[in-house]
Parts: structure tokens; C-alpha cells; sequence
């Protein structure tokens, strides 16, 4: 088995994530966003509170993927964001994985698939493989081109 084979998945509230969980999450999430793409942002936004979080562990136990889920918002959509696959594990298919396992869990929990997302423009082709459609012109967060995108089932 290799790539995303190996992972093992879980879907968690954030009362179910322990510390150090939560710690290897947001170390994730500071090293890809915040230091591999030199873009510092306000990681630590309050919405972790109330977001689904889908955690990818690699063979070795360490946190390689991860995505959270935001409840409907006033589009009435939920929202998947801070989608993020460790570099080593990138080109294994792990982000694919990533995002059944997501949208799996948006279907669990809202009844369908239907969500939204704000995807770096250069994963535009990546999304729209798995059903996103493109909402908007490319516009800048952070620093970085974006495209919003929804999935309509």
C-alpha cells in the first residue's frame, strides 16, 4: 500500500480533538500556509470551535492531511476550508482522498454533498474534478489568487 492508502481518517468535532491534536493540526496548517507559502494570515480565527475537522494520519501516526468543515452560512451552504496536504505526501494522491472523505462527511452531516469553497486559484482544475464549479473572477486573500467555488449536489 503507499499514499493515501496508508492514511487513517477521522472526522471530529473540536471538543473531540485532544491537545495534541489540535497542536499537530495547526502546526499543519502554519507550516504549509504560513511558512511554505511565506503568507501570514490570522490562522487562528475563531472558527475551529464549530468546524467539523477531517485529520489524515500517515503511517506513522503523524497529521499529513486535514480540512474542516464550516456549518451553513447565510448562503445556507457549509463551507470546507484549510484543505492541506504535508508536502512529502503531496503527488500520492492524499488531497483526493482528502476531499472523498470530506465531502463524505459533509453528506453524513447535512444530507448532501452541496458545500462551498475558497480554492488558491491553482487548485481550480483539482476541484472542478470533483464536481466544483466556479462562482466568480479570480480575486486576492491573503496574498494569494482564490476562486470561489461550489458543489451543487
Amino acid at each position: 500500500m503507499t499514499g493515501a492508502q496508508q492514511f487513517q481518517w477521522s472526522v471530529l468535532r473540536f471538543s473531540e480533538l485532544d491537545t495534541r491534536l489540535f497542536h499537530d493540526v495547526l502546526r499543519l496548517r502554519v507550516d504549509v500556509f504560513v511558512v511554505e507559502q511565506n503568507c501570514p494570515y490570522p490562522e487562528l480565527d475563531g472558527l475551529d470551535l464549530d468546524a467539523l475537522h477531517i485529520v489524515g494520519r500517515d503511517a506513522n501516526g503523524a497529521v499529513a492531511a486535514y480540512a474542516r468543515i464550516l456549518p451553513p452560512q447565510a448562503d445556507g451552504v457549509p463551507h470546507i476550508g484549510r484543505v492541506v496536504v504535508a508536502m512529502e505526501q503531496r503527488r500520492n494522491h492524499v488531497g483526493k482522498r482528502l476531499m472523498e472523505v470530506t465531502l463524505d462527511a459533509l453528506e453524513q452531516q447535512y444530507g448532501s454533498k452541496r458545500s462551498a469553497l475558497a480554492a488558491q486559484a491553482h487548485l481550480q482544475k483539482f476541484y472542478a474534478e470533483l464536481g466544483y464549479v466556479t462562482t466568480g473572477a479570480e480575486y486576492m486573500l491573503d496574498g494569494i489568487p482564490h476562486v470561489d467555488m461550489v458543489l451543487h449536489r
